[in-house]
């Protein structure tokens, strides 16, 4: 097996050499300037093939033309390329024993999944991965609230934008390079989310779905915070996604995943009911600008409670999710449990799109059916 320790030649209290891999959207805004800011990390490359790269070069870093050129010396490399390319890049990433941390989708199929978890093994490091959701305060406190409710009957989870249809005409929207619409983007948030309101190893035996696109193709829903009004009639994608599952002790979860709706604010829902109570959160996920205040609410017996939030920043949640990679990092028990997760998660996907797809029963069938 071709092992290696990833922190060798690096003290113990020495930064986290990083490189990031992808200068798109994510790369450049989210994950280069967090990682540059952060004093557990240091930059040491950047990996970008495409013009305009030398811009945006920490000093010191090096600019790469392709990931495989990275040395022994990375102690993690923080993969942000288009979704198509996530699991090749990170599979020749790990099997050659550098430690990744993969921007969601961690990957469009369970095929994939099995080649990270295979190349994770071949390399003898660690995927690192996961949605910041989970970081949020107000998530966190919708968690701790929900512990409370009694046994959990049911969740409801929606992230519905506005207008805020990513990079129309270009990857996002391309079926063949993205894997999927709204619900890859957003649902693999939700679901996320969903396995942490929950806890433990969720499983979901019934999946039922829908799919729509009605506004994907409109040059007006683009999300224009990102910078990518983009052309009519170039996406291959549902811009909506509804979800109704069914976990293996029967409590039901809905979601809804949508880039554009006929709401005039962009809103993250999120609704647990228990058999003594429920709580609801609104806030906005992501980085929209046209978004929600959060607001967390208890009801019991017919009153309506508001629960304190904490103020923070848009975009903190990354922040806290890298002050934690290091030790996640550097944890042996950390090997192989991103991956598990992310097996969990797009079998989900892959199963409410194959509902959403599968022929509806004939109105004869059904009514045979009920004569039963």
């Amino acid at each position: 097996m071709n092992a290696r320790v990833s922190t060798a030649g690096r003290g113990p209290d020495a930064p986290v050499r990083v490189a990031v891999v992808g200068l798109g959207w994510a790369g450049r805004t989210i994950w280069l300037p967090r990682l540059t800011a952060h004093p557990a990390y240091r930059v040491t490359a950047v990996v970008e093939p495409g013009p305009g790269g030398a811009e945006h070069v920490p000093a010191g870093a090096a600019l790469l033309a392709d990931a495989d050129l990275l040395g022994p010396d990375v102690d993690l490399a923080v993969v942000a390329v288009p979704n198509h390319l996530h699991t090749p890049v990170a599979e020749r990433l790990l099997a050659r024993g550098i430690p990744v941390f993969l921007e969601k989708p961690v990957c469009l199929s369970s095929a994939e999944a099995d080649r990270l978890a295979a190349a994770e093994r071949a390399g003898g490091t660690v995927l690192l991965a996961g949605s910041a959701a989970r970081y949020r305060p107000d998530v966190a406190a919708l968690t701790e609230l929900a512990a409370d409710l009694g046994p959990i009957r049911h969740v409801d989870l929606a992230w519905v934008r506005a207008s805020g249809v990513p990079d129309a005409g270009g990857w996002f929207t391309s079926r063949r390079l993205s894997g999927g619409g709204a619900l890859v983007d957003l649902g693999w948030h939700l679901l996320d989310t969903a396995q942490a309101v929950l806890g433990g190893d969720v499983r979901f035996p019934s999946v039922l779905g829908s799919l729509s696109a009605d506004f994907v193709n409109d040059g007006r829903r683009g999300a224009g915070w990102r910078g990518t009004e983009g052309p009519d009639g170039a996406g291959d994608v549902e811009d909506t996604a509804r979800g109704f599952l069914l976990t293996d002790t029967g409590v039901s979860v809905a979601v809804r995943a949508s880039w554009a709706s006929h709401e005039s604010v962009d809103t993250t829902r999120i609704t647990v009911e228990g058999a003594t109570g429920s709580a609801t959160l609104e806030c906005t996920f992501g980085f929209s600008p046209n978004r929600r205040v959060p607001r967390l609410t208890r009801t019991r017996d017919g009153v309506t409670t508001e629960v304190p939030l904490p103020g923070e920043n848009v975009g903190t949640e990354y922040v806290r999710q890298l002050d934690e990679l290091p030790a996640v990092l550097a944890d042996p028990a950390s090997r192989g449990a991103a991956v598990k997760r992310a097996h969990h998660t797009i079998s989900v996907i892959e199963r409410l799109y194959a509902a959403a797809r599968a022929p509806r029963p004939r109105l004869a069938d059904e009514a045979a059916a009920l004569a039963v």
